[in-house]
């Protein structure tokens, strides 16, 4: 699997559920520019590879800006390292010597049908990997985004999603590259639409220590301060609580609940295993040009451009099964990874 993200909150998450799953080979982690700057994503990937005690993985740094407009980020959602209040000790592992673009492009030759590639930020470095590589659509085994809305209300514009809004021009690129790719091989878009009906709740983060045999068992609330920390035993307990709880209180801040979305965590489990996921094709376009539009995602379901589907949009699952996956998953990794007693 090659991971695409702007290390954020809940691409931290994903990054864990996937190093959680044993079915998954992460190859790569390209840093892209959108939550917060490319070069913190990367540090942040970096220190959570150290958290998790994963071996050498390689992590490219991505374009520092979109293709065609500046980069626009988002600290008050995410932090202002880009994980909330998890404070993660800096990493003394090494950045690779090739782009985000370049890696991707090599690892797909180099194993050709067999890789899985996830984006869960911008699509900024796929757009240039398709630059260099324009049979890049043939060659992945499967490609899941986690970007769009559709028959969904926007969360950055009225009418559209954040990935989508900080690269329009590289979204775009990427759904024209892929109207090439064989039926079967049509990107997965896990759009707002889904996406937001993956709600997190303290329930779940106490589910996930308690799992984990990490004391103590902390049941996270909206009456806790900015300065409170986790003391939790386990440290990816820890650090994910930190994270998470941010984004709780950001939902809270503007009326959607003391709750996160796991956007980016639910398209890593779909990558894995597409059953979780009730698809429907259309053809996928990026508006560029409208004055109140520009990066709205449309879906022609019914073929009225006359052109064929470039992706299956997920427009079910199940969200408790997914959080059995994601609690059982993660709980049993960072139990393995710390046992209850070098935690002691």
């Amino acid at each position: 699997m090659i991971m695409d993200v702007d290390t954020g909150i809940d691409d931290s998450l994903a990054l864990l559920y996937l190093l959680a799953s044993p079915e998954a080979e992460i190859v790569g982690i390209a840093a892209t520019a959108g939550n917060v700057a490319a070069d913190r994503v990367a540090a942040n990937n970096l220190a959570w590879l150290d958290v998790c005690r994963a071996g050498e993985i390689e992590v490219a740094l991505g374009a520092a800006e979109p293709l065609a407009i500046p980069l626009r980020t988002t600290e008050d959602t995410h932090g202002p390292q880009g994980v909330g209040y998890a404070e993660l000790p800096p990493s003394q592992r090494e950045l690779s010597s090739r782009s985000a673009a370049q890696m991707w492009v090599e690892l797909v030759r180099a194993h050709p049908g067999e890789i899985i590639g996830l984006c869960t930020g911008p699509l900024t470095n796929l757009a240039l990997a398709l630059r260099i590589e324009p049979e890049l659509p043939r060659m992945l085994r499967r490609l899941v985004i986690m970007g769009g809305a559709f028959n969904h209300p926007g969360n950055t514009t009225p009418t559209n999603e954040w990935n989508v809004h900080v690269d329009p021009e590289a979204a775009k690129e990427v759904f024209d590259a892929f109207s090439a790719a064989p039926a079967d091989r049509r990107p997965l878009v896990c759009a707002l639409d889904i996406t937001e009906t993956i709600e997190m709740r303290p329930k779940h983060v106490a589910l996930l220590a308690e799992r984990a045999g990490s004391t103590p068992v902390e049941l996270v609330s909206e009456s806790d301060g900015p300065e409170v920390r986790s003391a939790a035993s386990n440290p990816i307990i820890r650090y994910f609580t930190d994270a998470v709880r941010f984004y709780f209180d950001f939902h809270q801040l503007y009326d959607q609940g003391y709750l996160a979305h796991m956007h980016d965590p639910f398209a890593a489990a779909v990558a894995l295993d597409t059953a979780l996921a009730r698809t429907r094709p259309a053809t996928v376009d990026v508006e560029l040009a409208g004055t109140i539009t520009r990066a709205t995602t449309v879906a022609d379901w019914a073929g009225m451009w006359e052109r064929e589907p470039n992706a299956d949009i997920v427009i079910g699952t199940d969200p408790e099964e997914f959080f059995d996956r994601l609690i059982s998953r993660v709980g049993d990794f960072a139990r393995a990874v710390y046992p209850p007693e070098e935690q002691a």
